[in-house]
């Protein structure tokens, strides 16, 4: 996992080097302070005949050289320490959401009727965010702690060996209780980090449901759900903080012996006159050095572990296999003339579930109209998603003049094709932009015309911003019908040779439904069209009308046709009151 993580880094191996460097730099000078004060308390203070005026014509010498190191010096390397860090752990996380995006606009709609939205927008969010840590302080943080524990003994044995060396006693409890808490924070991590992804896809789901919970007043229920996954990121987080708490607890607790053990031999040093005061004030200082970089190790530990566990979780969403793909040789499709062949196509959801479509065989001529009816359930939604490749057929086959469309690249598939569906989604942006979502380069005239073709340009222009009007959410601030056109308008734009109309107007009242059935009648003319409905009044002129029940095709004709067959088509049409 980490070696997937560093094809990431591995392009910016060089500015991680020259960050480092720099952070040498910065750790390193103050590792000169422990020898102003040996150097002062021996040199200066506690130096033999030495007049007063020597004594401080040595003390300001010494101080306006530290004092150009750490005013002149230090400053712009702190600055350069910190900015490249951020730069690079941003410019890599970037990458990362980046390459993650991609790979979630080529993940099935199979995928996404599985899993919350909220968790996976968790996971390209706080995840991705969460691994930051291993940058920072896995390939920064921790090298300059061990550089600086490195520098700060080698200091050490110049000015003491013994002294060193019992400074260094604590090390052997200190990694052990690293390795010890290291593998258990890990876990706890991982389900921290999930509970907070659930709270995160609950809140998602309630939020876009708000006006359901209102509308049958189950605040009070709603409030009970949310506290119960709450508390269970609660119950997940305190058991993190818990080991995390034992992890400091453990490891400062070693590390505050280390001063003790160092004190006690080195005043029975100086007694013995084997060791200078000045120098026992410097192995004082230094114990500082050297601990607390030890100490940040154990807090390094922590975030590595909150990490790696992110990382787990990173990739594991990376390694989501695509259902829908191109085939390796697949190739563009081109001059579409719409001609649609259904060859014996099964169809189901997922393996162990039972066929949502059995043996369906159909032909549409290029240029006609095609409705699907029948009761809810039946198979007729699931039969046009299968056109547009969001799900592949589990058995036969289908064909667009000819070619399988699973032998034929995606992107060239969809691009000749136009949707509208019962609930199309509007996004946050102006109307202008979501027409704009069908042929990004179009011309503002090319959009005005296709609003005016969808019956939406006078509506729009009542607007008090016009196209620039921002339309909300999901398009929340327009209605059932303004909605139905504006994706109508991205059909007109596009001006594909088939059209897929899935219960387009079904949501509408009476008239909104009148003024978009003529519009997509406008819109079905000279191109292949098939019709989801529920209304049998909407699709009496189609040239074909097929009945799926259960699965199956179980009729097919004109309205007029069926309608003398007395069979399930008439029965529905009765009930419609038609």
């Amino acid at each position: 996992m980490i070696r997937r993580y560093m094809q990431f880094v591995k392009p910016y191996f060089g500015i991680i080097g020259l960050t480092i460097l720099i952070g040498v730099l910065k750790f390193g000078i103050p590792l000169l302070i422990p020898l102003l004060v040996a150097y002062a308390i021996d040199s200066i203070i506690l130096a033999d005949g030495l007049a007063n005026d020597e004594r401080m014509t040595m003390l300001i010498q010494i101080l306006l050289v530290f004092g150009v190191i750490f005013v002149v010096v230090r400053p712009p390397v702190e600055f350069f320490r910190q900015y490249l860090a951020q730069r690079t752990s941003n410019k890599i996380l970037y990458d990362i959401r980046k390459k993650l995006y991609g790979h979630l606009q080529m993940l099935s709609a199979k995928f996404y009727s599985n899993n919350k939205v909220g968790e996976v927008i968790s996971r390209v969010i706080n995840d991705v965010e969460q691994t930051k840590d291993f940058i920072m302080t896995g390939l920064m943080n921790v090298w300059l702690d061990l550089v600086t524990i490195i520098i700060a003994l080698v200091i050490m044995f110049n000015l003491n060996i013994e002294l060193t060396f019992a400074s260094m006693a604590i090390f052997p409890f200190y990694i052990f209780g690293v390795w010890y808490f290291f593998g258990r924070l890990r876990a706890k991590t991982r389900n921290r980090s999930q509970a907070l992804a659930e709270v995160q896809g609950f809140l998602h789901e309630r939020v876009q449901g708000i006006n359901v919970v209102k509308s049958f007043a189950i605040e009070d229920n709603e409030e009970e759900r949310f506290d119960k996954t709450n508390n269970n990121f609660l119950t997940k987080a305190l058991d993190h903080s818990r080991w995390t708490a034992y992890s400091f607890m453990v490891v400062n607790t070693i590390t505050d012996i280390g001063p003790l053990i160092v004190i006690g031999y080195g005043t029975f040093l100086v007694i013995n006159g084997d060791l200078t005061v000045g120098v026992l004030a410097a192995f004082v200082a230094y114990l500082e050095r050297l601990y607390g970089p030890l100490r940040r190790l154990v807090s390094s530990s922590t975030a590595l572990t909150q990490s790696i566990a992110s990382m787990d979780r990173v990739f594991n969403l990376f390694d989501v296999p695509y259902d829908v793909k191109d085939k390796e040789n697949a190739q563009p499709i081109s001059d579409v003339q719409g001609h649609i062949e259904i060859d014996n196509v099964s169809f189901k959801y997922d393996e162990n579930d039972n066929n949502i479509l059995e043996n369906i065989n159909l032909d549409i001529p290029v240029g006609k109209t095609v409705a699907f009816v029948g009761m809810s359930g039946g198979g007729k939604s699931s039969l046009v998603s299968l056109i547009p490749r969001f799900y592949d057929v589990t058995g036969g086959s289908i064909k667009i003049d000819g070619q399988d469309i699973r032998d034929v690249t995606v992107r060239s598939l969809r691009d000749n094709l136009g949707i509208v569906m019962q609930d199309n989604i509007l996004f946050s942006d102006s109307i202008k932009e979501n027409i704009l979502l069908a042929e990004p380069d179009a011309s503002e005239e090319e959009v005005i015309l296709a609003a005016k073709r969808a019956n939406a340009h006078e509506f729009i222009m009542n607007l008090e911003n016009g196209y620039d009007t921002t339309v909300g959410e999901r398009g929340v601030k327009l209605s059932g019908g303004q909605k139905q056109r504006i994706a109508i308008a991205r059909v007109f734009l596009k001006n594909p040779p088939i059209l897929i109309l899935d219960e387009a107007t079904s949501a509408l009242d009476l008239e909104s439904e009148s003024i978009i059935q003529d519009t997509l009648d406008q819109l079905s003319t000279n191109r292949t069209t098939l019709v989801v409905a529920h209304r049998l009044s909407t699709v009496t002129h189609a040239d074909k009308i097929v009945v799926i029940e259960n699965g199956q095709i179980t009729e097919t004709g004109t309205h007029n046709e069926l309608m003398i067959k007395d069979g399930s088509y008439k029965n529905l049409y009765d009930i419609q009151g038609l």
